[in-house]
């Protein structure tokens, strides 16, 4: 049996799989993303993760990878994870993953690939267009077109940075009024430390502090939220209205069949939050008669990490 590898590096943990020939995965690592360092640090979790799903499986033949930023697929590099510690700029994480393990890298952008695993093998296998929103650390898109990935010049489907107010709150990314900088995870924090600092109340840190967590993870989140914590709840209702947004504008200009919601916030919050999408998305949607199904992604956790073995076949 070939076996092939999957990695799906975030802004909060490095996933990676190893698969058989039927695409079941075999077996599994998650290991934290450094929040420290510079690409080369990123690389070697990645190739540490990839090591300890692979044991007492084999090494795999090829391994695929799904990362945030803009993927130069053709020559393996990534440039502008901005999420990820000291990644201003490009770096070749094929080399130098291909260094540590010794087998062919393949290189996608994490939510294409995401999603590609969704349309093949999860929520969205009945469609033959769909938009991927993965609602984590950022806010990532994927898309599907007549039942074939478009991913443009290496950029496409960047939902976050979708411009949803005007002048609005600066994102991440450096520009104003993206949706990530309402939506993403990574700005959410910030905003509640400001808050905080400014002498809101939240459990937020102390639940990361009980956790013994560096940053608010999803999980922090969901627990705020059934502590019924008025800042948690305010924020994420914000982040909610900017994704229904965004979201919405680019149902509006691709007018796909479905949306699968998932990254770590979507896969998190589940269904009932799937539908407050929904009901966010409604009002503007130019087409509101027919709007998109909505789907959560089926894969959980591990879906990014199969949409990226999924492109290591090519390579195998």
């Amino acid at each position: 049996m070939s076996l092939l590898g999957g990695i799906d590096l975030g802004g909060t943990k490095v996933q990676a799989v190893v698969v058989g020939d039927d695409l079941r995965v075999l077996g599994d690592a998650r290991l934290p993303t450094p929040t420290t360092g510079g690409p080369q640090d990123v690389a070697d979790a990645m190739a540490a993760a990839l090591r300890e799903a692979a044991e007492g499986h084999g090494d795999p033949v090829a391994i695929g990878v799904g990362s945030p930023g803009v993927i130069d697929e053709a020559a393996g590099v990534v440039s502008s994870a901005r999420n990820l510690p000291g990644w201003e700029g490009s770096f070749p994480l094929a080399g130098a993953l291909q260094h540590a393990l010794g087998v062919p890298i393949a290189i996608g952008n994490d939510v294409n690939v995401a999603t590609d695993a969704e349309f093949e093998l999860g929520a969205a296998r009945e469609f033959t267009s769909l938009l991927g929103v993965f609602w984590g650390t950022g806010v990532g898109g994927g898309i599907v077109l007549d039942s074939k990935p478009w991913t443009g010049r290496g950029a496409a489907a960047e939902i976050g940075h979708v411009v949803v107010e005007i002048g609005g709150s600066r994102c991440p990314c450096g520009r104003r009024g993206c949706m990530e900088a309402y939506a993403g995870r990574g700005a959410m924090e910030l905003r509640a430390r400001k808050l905080v600092d400014e002498g809101r109340k939240s459990v937020l840190f102390e639940i990361m502090e009980e956790r013994g967590r560096p940053r608010l993870t999803s999980g922090i989140w969901k627990r705020a939220l059934d502590r019924d914590d008025d800042l948690a709840h305010e924020l994420v209702d914000r982040a909610v209205r900017a994704l229904g947004a965004g979201v919405a504008s680019a149902v509006n200009v691709l007018d796909v069949e479905a949306v699968v919601i998932g990254g770590g916030l979507g896969l998190k919050l589940g269904e009932p939050y799937a539908e407050r999408l929904r009901v966010a998305m409604q009002p503007h949607l130019f087409a509101s008669e027919r709007p998109p199904a909505i789907r959560l992604a089926a894969l959980g956790d591990l879906g990014g990490a199969i949409g990226a073995a999924l492109l290591a076949r090519r390579l195998a």
